[in-house]
């Protein structure tokens, strides 16, 4: 099974923006493996990216990917299911970001995913590390 960690940002936000998949290699390891930036966005559309992009590299493996967006967790594990009943419809109002939201819970649904949430800045290593490449990503920065 994969292990990955995500983080995505912008700053200010809205503004650029920057996301990250780092990879748990085991024994210590770890590594970026995929960077993303949008020049006007927000943290909520960073943090979806970053998701969608660690599913798709796991390339239908068996993925378990720690994040530390309490929105998207909570979109994938609680509200999906029933938007997406209901014709991708919410009582009180629009879906924000729907394209991104249906193309996420898709991938999830048709993957081996586990979602792993995590608190943000509370000094766990690979979340550290996908943060600081976030913020790399937003500034330009790529992967060889």
């Amino acid at each position: 099974m994969k292990i990955l960690w995500t983080d995505g940002s912008a700053e200010p936000n809205p503004g650029p923006g920057g996301w990250a998949v780092i990879e748990d290699c085991g024994g210590g390891e770890a590594r970026p493996v995929v960077l993303g930036s949008e020049a006007d966005t927000t943290n909520i559309r960073m943090e979806g990216s970053a998701l969608i992009a660690a599913i798709k590299y796991a390339k239908g493996e068996a993925v378990e990917i720690h994040t530390d967006s309490e929105f998207w967790v909570n979109v994938l594990k609680k509200w999906a299911p029933s938007w997406q009943a209901n014709g991708w419809r919410k009582k009180n109002g629009p879906i924000k970001n729907l394209e991104m939201v249906k193309e996420l819970y898709q991938l999830y649904t048709d993957n081996d995913v586990e979602l792993v949430w995590v608190r943000g800045h509370a000094g766990m290593r690979l979340n550290e590390m996908a943060d600081e490449w976030a913020g790399k990503a937003r500034t330009g920065a790529h992967l060889e």
